[in-house]
């Protein structure tokens, strides 16, 4: 018996005592012939000679992936058989009456000449870009690839060609490290159902990857699967933009009907189906060992409130990616460093839960030091963040350390409360925006020392947007006859609306009162108020 090992270096020894037995015979073509009928080496060797071997020679073979990643498989690799290759790979020579391993292939009704039959079957893994050589080696370590047709073999190869679009390169790739993608039923399956309920809408390269990524066995039960996630309450129109998103390997094919029963029911509290539309990567999560114990975190931070949790989930389903670890380190630093209490830390994630994406020591610890510069303390700090959260998140060199220049150059001292407010007021706004405002209030008249006092009042000024701010301070001196100075003593007209209050207020007041009157009484009092006024003042002039 001719037992096969994984030792190449043997092939010698064994072509040699083979060649005595057929001197006509090249070592490449009885190298070729071991390949070929490894799996059936005992028939083998009694076809040949009744002759014992001793000591036998241990060859086995690789995996086709181990033989492509010593060189073997190579797409430049596509050497016909010679004619006398064949003649003696099917001659009663060597094998007699029995018929060889590729004899088994059904090619087609009409070619009954083992010869055309393994001929076309070459020239079909030719195609793809396998030589002869690695085509041998193909069968020879997958053996269910023998009971396809040649029709299923070419309808396989032009599904993946066609629907799936792998190129020649990425087809040889898929068929060395996954070959039973040509033999397994249950490709055609996913194929077909993906094509008949999608109609091509699912991406290429989503597909690729689920080929290359799964095993066959793992395709069944996928269209039920999917169908789960419709019948849960994934619109139609959104199934695609999940199917898209998700790694189809860990979320579906890995996952039992009843798994994701369970995923979805998990998240059910906080919106669940929302949630996977908005974030589909939500859904490769294990629910068990990553799901629960990170919801349970922010849970508990928050005090046990489900609703808030939800928020915090529904404003950034991304945070579900974060490992509790990583959360608990931002939660512990601004605990420690910032003086914050769990209810504060809670809140802030509420109003910028991307916080946990920002490091902890590249971004938080300065940020949070120059707070501290400032001169603001705890509560002040946490006043801060919940007002001006996005100054965790911006560039220092591109957004921040600008910002503060023009501050300090425009009359604000720097490491003082009063600094920390207005860049906190300017973290809304972009950096041109900001020079646009103050270019602005100097253009009508109005000095870096008046802007620093309006600012201080109201810092709000900094942040509102200089196109709005133009057509307010406009229609202050054009048509209510008003001096720019008056916006030092209330600055804060210039945030209000101005068709829905400012014109409105203004235009009924010189109808029915004819008096003048200070923007902040124009301006502050209630609507309900201002209509009583209204009225009154009508009626005397009636009077």
């Amino acid at each position: 018996m001719i037992i096969l090992s994984n030792e190449p270096r043997v092939f010698p020894k064994v072509v040699s005592q083979y060649r005595s037995l057929a001197l006509d015979c090249s070592p490449h073509s009885i190298y070729t012939l071991l390949l070929s009928f490894s799996c059936s080496a005992t028939s083998m060797a009694s076809h040949l000679c009744p002759v014992t071997l001793s000591p036998a020679p241990q060859i086995s073979l690789h995996p086709v992936s181990a033989y492509y990643r010593r060189g073997l498989f190579s797409a430049a690799r596509f050497n016909e058989p010679s004619r006398g290759t064949l003649i003696l790979l099917f001659s009663n020579k060597f094998f007699g009456p029995t018929m060889s391993t590729f004899s088994k292939f059904s090619c087609s009704n009409s070619l009954t000449n083992p010869l055309v039959e393994t001929g076309v079957l070459f020239s079909v893994f030719q195609e793809i870009g396998l030589g002869y050589e690695e085509t041998q080696m193909l069968f020879a370590n997958h053996p269910d690839l023998a009971i396809i047709s040649l029709d299923t073999l070419r309808h396989r190869v032009r599904s993946l060609q066609s629907f799936v679009g792998f190129d020649r390169l990425a087809l040889l790739n898929l068929v060395v490290k996954r070959p039973n993608v040509l033999a397994a039923t249950e490709v055609d399956d996913l194929i077909c159902f993906l094509r008949d309920e999608f109609e091509g809408q699912i991406n290429q390269a989503q597909i690729k990857r689920l080929l290359s990524n799964t095993e066959p066995r793992f395709f069944v039960g996928f269209d039920q699967k999917v169908k789960l996630l419709l019948n849960r309450g994934i619109p139609r129109e959104k199934i695609i933009h999940v199917l898209n998103n998700v790694n189809l390997t860990k979320a579906l094919c890995y996952r039992s009907v009843d798994e994701i029963n369970r995923t979805i029911d998990f998240l059910d509290p906080f919106d669940g189906i929302n949630l996977i539309i908005r974030r589909p990567a939500i859904i490769n999560y294990d629910l068990d060992n990553q799901l629960i114990p990170r919801t349970k975190f922010l849970t508990e931070l928050s005090g046990g409130d489900v609703d808030s949790t939800g928020k915090v989930l529904r404003k950034l389903p991304a945070i579900l990616s974060y490992r509790v670890e990583h959360v608990e380190g931002h939660v512990e630093f601004l605990r420690s460093f910032a003086g914050l209490n769990d209810r504060e830390i809670f809140r802030i994630i509420m109003v910028f839960p991307s916080i946990v994406s920002a490091s902890r020591e590249r971004k938080l610890r300065p940020r949070i030091e120059f707070l501290k510069d400032c001169g603001l303390n705890s509560d002040e700090i946490f006043k801060f963040l919940i007002k001006a959260p996005l100054f965790l998140g911006h560039s220092f060199h591109e957004n921040i350390a600008y910002k503060l220049v023009f501050l300090v150059k425009i009359g604000y001292e720097y490491r003082t409360k009063d600094l920390a407010m207005a860049i906190g007021s300017t973290t809304r706004i972009s950096c041109e925006n900001l020079q646009k405002v103050i270019d602005l209030f100097l253009s009508y008249g109005l000095s870096c020392e008046d802007i620093v006092v309006m600012s201080k009042k109201h810092p709000q000024v900094l942040q509102y947007n200089h196109t709005s701010l133009g057509k307010k301070m406009k229609y202050l001196i054009e048509e209510m006859d008003r001096d720019i100075d008056e916006l030092l003593a209330f600055p804060a007209f210039l945030g209000y609306k101005l068709d829905d209050r400012i014109k409105q207020r203004f235009e009924e007041k010189i109808s029915k009162r004819g008096t003048r009157m200070s923007l902040n009484k124009l301006l502050t009092v209630s609507s309900e108020r201002f209509a009583r006024k209204g009225k009154k003042a009508s009626e005397k002039l009636m009077q």
